[in-house]
């Protein structure tokens, strides 16, 4: 993929950006001050490349009729493991460690379910919204 100014803009906007789940939209009004002359479909177009390669994870909230766009470093392999995403605040966590992996076999190899993680999105409520959920319960 060639490096443009659109492009590097994106990415430099999600990456300080990457405890937020952020719309096309959103990503367009983050940058388009930066950049002389971007509009919406160079963002999409570039979001949906880089969403490809494995640099940004996408996914859709049942809620909304929009999709959501959020960083993923190089190292993360988005591909290989699960996500999950808060409901209050929309964080997403990449889940990697051994109990997903063992989950990810168990699922193949006794259930005979071939799980597309780069697809799989748990939708949980993170510790933090959780503490608040209880606190304004009392």
């Amino acid at each position: 993929m060639y490096k443009t100014k659109a492009r590097d803009a994106i990415i430099k906007y999600l990456e300080t950006n990457t405890e937020k789940r952020l719309t096309a939209r959103e990503v367009f009004d983050g940058i388009k001050d930066s950049i002389e002359g971007v509009n919406r479909t160079t963002v999409y177009r570039n979001l949906d490349k880089l969403c490809d390669q494995g640099e940004l994870v996408r996914f859709k909230d049942s809620n909304q009729d929009a999709w959501y766009y959020q960083f993923s470093a190089k190292d993360m392999h988005c591909d290989k493991h699960i996500h999950a995403r808060c409901s209050r605040c929309g964080r997403v966590f990449h889940l990697d460690d051994d109990f997903v992996v063992e989950f990810i076999d168990k699922l193949q190899t006794e259930y005979k379910l071939d799980l597309n993680t780069a697809k799989t999105m748990l939708v949980v409520q993170c510790k933090k919204c959780n503490r608040i959920a209880i606190s304004i319960d009392k």
